[in-house]
């Protein structure tokens, strides 16, 4: 099992929670969160002057997945997320080892 954690633009989230679903990849954990890399976040202009503003607005979203599905993932999110302008994101993928549903006591894939 892996963890996808994609971060991304927020007006891209729909239409990547859309896309994995047709693929068979349900179920994400979505927060708004804020960053900055090589774009060093963004400037704005305040009576004049131009401000630098610091973080840029983000969503960060966690997928669990099978290993199977891992690659599918992954190139769903390019997909649907890239612009092909700076800023449209990161994807990192993380080992699970083990998942539990609270519900059922189900067990590592079973639970997911």
């Amino acid at each position: 099992m892996q963890v996808v954690v994609a971060v991304i633009k927020p007006n891209k989230l729909e239409v990547v929670k859309r896309a994995l679903t047709e693929k068979g990849i349900v179920g994400m954990t979505a927060a708004e969160c804020k960053g900055y890399a090589k774009q060093m976040g963004h400037t704005e202009k305040y009576r004049g002057p131009k401000m630098d503003a610091g973080f840029v607005p983000k969503v960060m979203i966690f997928v669990v997945v099978t290993d199977a599905h891992k690659q599918t993932a992954i190139d769903t999110i390019v997909e649907k997320a890239k612009t092909g302008n700076v800023g449209d994101g990161k994807i990192f993928v993380l080992p699970i080892s083990e998942a539990l549903r609270i519900r059922t006591g189900e067990l590592n894939e079973a639970a997911i």
